[in-house]
């Protein structure tokens, strides 16, 4: 079951988006100099559709997009959150943040509207570095990804 420690309405975790941020714990990846390493544990809230239906309700119209935060471990869940989404509140946007490098094959790629992946290397730097490993993909309208990672590059 994926859990959820807290949220926040961010700005820059996606271009042109105002995305809610959930937290989610027990990350498999355990990246050395990891920022959120309290989210190695098994603790929180479970996150399921009610919790995101509460979430929808609480912030409506303040958020475009709601981003997935982990949930390496159980990519399933989230893939079927992320559907549900979709489904139940077409109106927003669906992002997920993995530690990974591969996504896993059990996700459906289609149902995310942002993906992405990568692990925290500390001397490779954040999304912001022009020299990170991570990658932050967009679906385009033909189904397939673009990478839009250079985005968060000042020029």
């Amino acid at each position: 079951m994926l859990k959820y420690v807290n949220t926040g309405i961010v700005f820059q975790e996606i271009p042109d988006e105002v995305t809610l941020a959930i937290n989610i714990s027990n990350c498999p990846c355990h990246c050395p100099g990891c920022h959120s390493y309290y989210l190695w544990d098994d603790i929180g809230l479970p996150l399921d559709t009610h919790a995101i239906d509460a979430f929808v309700d609480k912030f409506g119209t303040d958020i475009t997009c709601i981003s997935f935060m982990g949930g390496d471990a159980d990519p399933k869940a989230v893939n079927q959150l992320a559907l549900y989404i979709h489904e139940e509140h077409p109106e927003f946007k669906v992002a997920w943040y993995s530690g990974k490098t591969i996504i896993s094959s059990v996700i459906n790629k289609r149902d995310f509207d942002y993906i992405k992946i990568g692990p925290f290397i500390k001397h490779l730097g954040p999304l912001k570095n022009p020299k990170t490993n991570q990658r932050l993909y967009r679906q385009k309208d033909d189904g397939t990804f673009e990478d839009i990672t250079s985005r968060f590059w000042r020029q």
